[in-house]
């Protein structure tokens, strides 16, 4: 009875893989969160994940699923980062951490980007761990 219970769970997850594949579908990047901590140091000047506490730069507690420009206690938004209709997620987080001042034109952020994939993926990872 058991083993039958773990074999269709098998076959499910199988199957909503090939699924997902088949609809072009990609699984999140998976992040490594200590070398994410380590590129974080960068955003450390401005940003904070560890309390609600803004700094030159909003903080970034439950960042995953806000709206950009919606965080009441920052009042230093830009017009552009307000009228952006961004929702962060992995997708929208990486795009504007590669390139912040071309994703949302008008920024106040200064910061050039994170040129490679990999520190993006990480520093996501490390990102999504203080996310509700």
């Amino acid at each position: 009875m058991r083993q039958q219970k773990m074999m269709r769970r098998i076959r499910l997850a199988i199957f909503s893989i090939a699924m997902m594949m088949l609809a072009g579908v990609q699984p999140a990047s998976a992040g490594d969160i200590k070398a994410g901590e380590k590129v974080f140091k960068k955003c450390k000047a401005c940003h904070v994940v560890t309390s609600e506490k803004n700094k030159t730069g909003p903080h970034l507690v439950n960042l995953f699923g806000r709206e950009a420009g919606s965080l009441d206690s920052f009042k230093k938004y830009s017009k552009a980062m307000k009228a952006s209709g961004i929702i962060w997620d992995e997708d929208t987080l990486a795009a504007y951490l590669e390139a912040p001042r071309k994703y949302v034109k008008g920024t106040r952020m200064a910061f050039a980007g994170l040129r490679k994939p990999a520190d993006r993926d990480n520093v996501i990872a490390y990102l999504k761990q203080y996310s509700e």
